[in-house]
């Protein structure tokens, strides 16, 4: 099977989950909850045609189209293709979620211009939550959760109590780098220690393989990693660059994308600086950092 290949699992009686390997820059995962008469979406795809093959797939696995579309957070491999299931769907988000997508607009169009994505049309969140809201998909109970900054300021958890089930978003990179570019280092730490106590036994990841709850404990020991690097960097005045180009990534070597520890370096240094988390950083300087880890080859999205 080629790598972008994605395929469908089901993963307890109402829900599936929709993986895109290998999880990389514009491969996201998906899922969806249906009784056969209702069905909500967790999060869509980077590409008209991706989120097309999403809703065929659906359709292959019994599914009505979508009612509710669920964004854990703003990001355009996760929402590009919200206008696919729209207007038939409304699409769900936090608060900031809605003015992030907003904001962002085609902002994955000036990354990565030569990507074909299609026909994209930005669309936002139109029912939006602060703090939590639960959904019903038949007798399936279907909590959405807001962790505070984490990933970004709008992220969502999905979470299924009754199946024992949770869709991350990005809080989750299962194999692969975190990165916290729009986010909080911080909040990303605490983000982990909600998840873990909502007890679920199976883990969706925002990108990667599926897991079980032992995902937490890699995640938190990378980000403790970038948090000791920074503020070693920090006390002897190193640029999150040179902090980057002379870490031993050890145990996370074979994470995908290692070239995002220089963006997390730049997140630790805005908060060590007293910066809000969640604070805009200069995203120039953030991607031209991580070109020059990649070895001055501009991060490539793979959808």
């Amino acid at each position: 099977m080629p790598a972008t290949d994605p395929y469908t699992v089901q993963i307890a009686p109402t829900t599936h989950a929709y993986v895109q390997p290998d999880g990389g820059w514009c491969l996201n995962n998906a899922g969806f909850i249906s009784d056969g008469g209702t069905t909500v979406l967790v999060d869509t795809a980077a590409t008209e045609r991706r989120a097309l093959r999403l809703r065929e797939a659906m359709r292959e696995h019994g599914a009505p189209l979508p009612r509710i579309v669920i964004n854990t957070h703003h990001h355009g491999d996760h929402t590009y293709g919200n206008a696919v299931f729209t207007p038939g769907a409304t699409v769900v988000g936090h608060t900031s979620c809605r003015r992030e997508v907003l904001a962002a607009g085609h902002q994955l169009h000036l990354i990565w211009p030569q990507t074909d994505f299609g026909d994209i049309r930005v669309t936002a969140p139109s029912l939006t939550y602060d703090d939590r809201l639960t959904l019903h998909v038949g007798s399936t109970e279907v909590r959405l959760i807001h962790p505070g900054v984490a990933h970004t300021a709008g992220d969502t958890i999905v979470h299924l109590p009754e199946e024992s089930v949770v869709f991350t978003g990005d809080l989750v990179f299962n194999g692969g780098t975190p990165f916290l570019a729009n986010g909080s280092l911080r909040g990303s730490l605490r983000s982990l220690e909600l998840l873990r106590s909502l007890g679920a036994r199976t883990v969706v990841p925002g990108h990667g393989p599926l897991t079980d709850p032992s995902v937490y404990d890699a995640t938190e020991r990378y980000l403790r990693y970038v948090a000791e690097l920074a503020e070693e960097g920090h006390a002897k005045g190193l640029t999150p660059l040179e902090v980057a180009r002379r870490a031993d990534l050890g145990e996370f070597a074979s994470w995908r994308e290692s070239e995002r520890l220089v963006a997390n370096v730049h997140r630790a240094y805005a908060e060590l600086d007293g910066e809000p988390e969640g604070s805009p950083l200069d995203v120039a300087a953030v991607f031209g950092d991580m070109t020059a880890m990649n070895g001055g080859e501009p991060v490539a999205c793979h959808a």
